[in-house]
Parts: C-alpha cells; structure tokens; sequence
C-alpha cells in the first residue's frame, strides 16, 4: 500500500482565484478547496465554477488536491458532488458526517455518477453524534463502495455543538479526539487534527502541532500558509527517527535474525513490531523527500 504524506493540509476558499492559484505553489502535502464554511451563500455557485475550473487546469504538483463540498443537508450538495466528480480531484471531503447511513448515500452516489475509481472519500468528524458513532464510521472503509480514506476533525464545530471550551491543551476535547484516532487506524483511515485558530501566536501552534502527533494523528488541517512551516516540521520524521528505523529493519533483515521476533540492538530489546513501525517511517520520509523533488 502506497503511503501519502498529510502532514500539512491547508483550508483555500474556493472563492478567491488568487488563493487558488497560490494553492499551487506552498509547501503542503494536500489542499482542500473549499466550498463550505469559506464561501457566503451568494458565492457558492462562483466558487464552484472556479474550483472545478482550477481542479481540471491542474498543475498543483504533488499536493493532494481535495474539494470540499457544501453539508448533505444543503441545498447546494447535488450540484457541489456532481462538479467534484467532473473535476476528478483526489478526493472529496464532506461535512459533518454523523452516520453509516449518511456514508453509505455517499458511497452509493458517487456510484450512481459513475466518478473515476482514484476519488476518494474523506468525511469531516464534528459532531457528537459522529464521535459516538466513530467506530462504525471507520468501519466503513472495508466497503469499497464508501471510498473513505481519511477523517477530518472540525474542533471548532465540536466546541459549537458540545459547549465546550477551546482551551490551551484542548482537555475537554482529548477523550473525543484520541477516540477518533483509535478507531480510525483501527481500521487503517488517515485522520488529520482540527486547525488551530490563534495566526498570531506561533508557539501554540507548535505545542498543538506537537500534541496532535503524540496523539497519533497523521496530520494537521490549516487556516493559512503562515503555519505550513510549523506542521511539516512536526509531523516528519527526524533524522535521528529515521536513521534508527533504518537500523531497527537493517537488524531483522540479517540472516541470523530473519525468524527471530524480538533482538538485541545497541542495548535494547526491539520486537518484530517496531521493525513494522519502523518501515512506515521510513516509508513517510521517503514520500517527503520525493515530494521535495522537481
């Protein structure tokens, strides 16, 4: 299975044609192209147009390029599916995603429009009713038809529907999140962290970015370019994490240790498992190497 790097993934309104043309050019692993929250209700046909348009030009390289449709609620998601699918990006991401049956219609819908197989399927977590029902969710995902790749955590909307407080630290939130990180590698879904809304101050930014990766999140959603920087440094591998991977897979490969499920190496007892661990950090830091290339 090809592994993709989403450390950095960063909210364009759909809107501004000068936000998508940039979308272009910055150093993120993905861009979701937004027709949601970012477009006021009198925009919404304009933006579409313009993202279908910007989507079909192409040119954004490496960067996983995703849509993100208005809410199955909306009167606009008819349309918004049936130009993402014309456009054919990377995936499309829809909101506040609550229920199997709502994953299913979307599954069945992208059948019915016949969409290119390579679409997929990621579904925004910001409900409470979607965190209760996270497990079932993630579960979705052995169903070829729902597509569903990745999870996306809207925060702000779950401070809006739980009351809760954003906080430095997120407590009220932790439980919730590392619920969803748990049931979504469970079932082999990405699932990328919620943004972080205060531009000014950078040192949050990190400490979040930081929190989020110990959490188990494979990346961080963004609000805007300033804090690309942070999320990549973050959420890649060190070199010293890399090199030590190296040499975890380089011990199990050697013929006196093929069959052997735990060895010794530099004073340590490392099991088959973190050889396991190991390829997939070697896996993520050579997809971010090729990226980096012309």
């Amino acid at each position: 299975m090809t592994i993709r790097p989403r450390r950095s993934v960063l909210y364009m309104p759909g809107s501004n044609a000068r936000a998508l043309d940039k979308a272009r050019t910055l150093a993120v692993d993905g861009v979701i192209l937004d027709l949601e929250d970012a477009v006021a209700p009198d925009a919404k046909e304009m933006a579409r147009a313009q993202v279908v348009a910007a989507v079909k030009a192409g040119g954004f390289g490496h960067r996983e390029v995703v849509i993100r449709v208005n809410g199955i609620d909306t009167p606009w998601i008819s349309n918004d599916i049936d130009a993402a699918v014309a456009a054919k990006p990377d995936a499309i991401l829809v909101p506040k995603v609550s229920t199997t049956e709502q994953m299913e219609m979307l599954g069945q819908r992208l059948l019915d429009t016949r969409a290119d197989p390579r679409i997929r399927l990621w579904a925004m977590i910001e409900t409470p009713i979607a965190v209760f029902n996270i497990a079932s969710l993630a579960a979705m995902a052995a169903d070829s038809e729902t597509r569903l790749t990745c999870f996306v955590m809207g925060t702000n909307d779950l401070a809006k529907e739980t009351r809760a407080r954003l906080v430095p630290g997120r407590a009220p939130m932790l439980p919730w999140l590392s619920t969803c990180v748990l049931a979504a590698h469970g079932h082999n879904v990405d699932v990328l962290d919620g943004v972080y809304n205060d531009l000014s101050d950078a040192d949050g930014l990190a400490r979040e970015c930081e929190q989020g990766r110990d959490m188990g999140f494979d990346g961080k959603t963004l609000i805007h370019p300033s804090q690309i920087e942070t999320c990549n440094r973050v959420f890649s591998p060190s070199e010293a994490e890399v090199a030590w991977a190296r040499k975890i897979i380089a011990a199990f490969e050697r013929p006196e240790n093929k069959n052997k499920g735990v060895v010794q190496l530099d004073g340590r007892m490392v099991e088959i498992m973190h050889a396991d661990m190991a390829r997939r950090t070697v896996a993520i830091a050579d997809a971010i190497d090729m990226a980096r290339l012309p």
